[in-house]
């Protein structure tokens, strides 16, 4: 591994904050793009976040914290961008795409770009011209709340071309985080989309006051439409109980630290969508997922209740009593 590699994280939220903290173990220093300049200055004066993982101590001399993206961006061989997809468009809007050429780009995002039903990938590939090669994403399962609490946290580093995810593994690789290597770029990504999604019913169901009894047939189905989803779009050799996809789904459907999870929870007890997001304060990117997850599938022609429901309730209004018990009958 080559520690002297130059990193440049984008996004200031809680997983952006984990990924500089991971990485901080590994490199010599981390270039850190965030967007609100008073939060920069706090971290420059007090060495912390003071919005995300405020517990987390960093030290000054191992990052290069600033809003300026070019100055955070040039200098780097790996951008990491672990902003939240609704913003990623504006993130990018008026950079000058040609620094990134020759990168290696890393998704961090979590979500779909909803301007285009795209997931991460596929808009770095488009936007940046960055060739599929040299684009990668982490997942987890991994919650950034246990990064900060050092609890021993597993990730899954996956990019097309073998080096690149096996030397990200390593740079991820830490005391309390362990990597695995992947190939399977799309597969991954489509995953950690849809268990959001996921997520979102499995808070609507427990609003509702849904047992744990339902709670395991919503995610044993639930990991079921997504291998039918991945295998539709990207059909290579992949193994859905691995937890890339099965543990990452788990973790963001039951874990409190979900904020996927605690959005439907709330939908569940009767707050509006607006209501639920303002209460809120921080991104639930299945809310964005469902949308165009229901686009894509139509492509595809892929039968997937749940996601059905879940964007029936969000965006057609329909109540969430009346469209889970409808779910009920077409599960098993």
């Amino acid at each position: 591994m080559n520690s002297e590699k130059k990193i440049a994280v984008i996004g200031g939220g809680s997983w952006a904050t984990a990924i500089v903290k991971i990485l901080c173990n590994n490199v010599s220093s981390v270039n850190w793009w965030m967007r609100n300049d008073a939060a920069v200055r706090h971290i420059l004066k007090y060495r912390h976040n003071p919005n995300y993982l405020q517990s987390v101590e960093f030290d000054l001399n191992k990052i290069n914290v600033s809003t300026n993206l070019v100055e955070i961006i040039e200098p780097a061989d790996i951008v990491i961008i672990a902003t939240p997809s609704a913003f990623l468009v504006k993130t990018f809007e008026n950079f000058p795409v040609e620094l990134l050429e020759n990168k290696v780009v890393f998704s961090a995002v979590k979500g779909i770009v909803p301007e285009y039903h795209a997931i991460p990938a596929r808009f770095i590939h488009k936007t940046f011209r960055t060739p599929y090669s040299k684009i990668g994403i982490i997942c987890g399962p991994c919650h950034a709340e246990e990064v900060a609490l050092e609890r021993l946290s597993y990730l899954t580093i996956a990019c097309q071309e073998d080096v690149i995810a096996e030397e990200m593994a390593e740079f991820m690789s830490c005391r309390y985080i362990k990597t695995t290597a992947s190939d399977d770029l799309f597969g991954t990504e489509l995953s950690a989309v849809l268990k959001n999604v996921y997520s979102i019913a499995s808070g609507i169901c427990a609003g509702l006051g849904y047992g744990d009894n339902f709670q395991a047939v919503l995610i044993s189905c639930a990991i079921q439409e997504i291998e039918n989803f991945i295998d539709e779009v990207s059909p290579i050799h992949r193994d859905v109980k691995s937890s890339a996809y099965l543990g990452d789904l788990l973790v963001t459907a039951y874990s409190k630290f979900s904020r996927n999870r605690t959005f439907g929870f709330m939908i569940g007890k009767g707050y509006s969508v607006k209501s639920a997001q303002l209460e809120m304060d921080m991104i639930a990117e299945g809310y964005y997922a469902v949308k165009s997850v229901m686009e894509i599938k139509k492509k595809f022609e892929v039968e997937m209740p749940i996601v059905e429901a879940v964007y029936n309730i969000l965006y057609e209004k329909i109540s969430p009593v009346i469209e889970m018990r409808i779910l009920t009958e077409k599960l098993n």
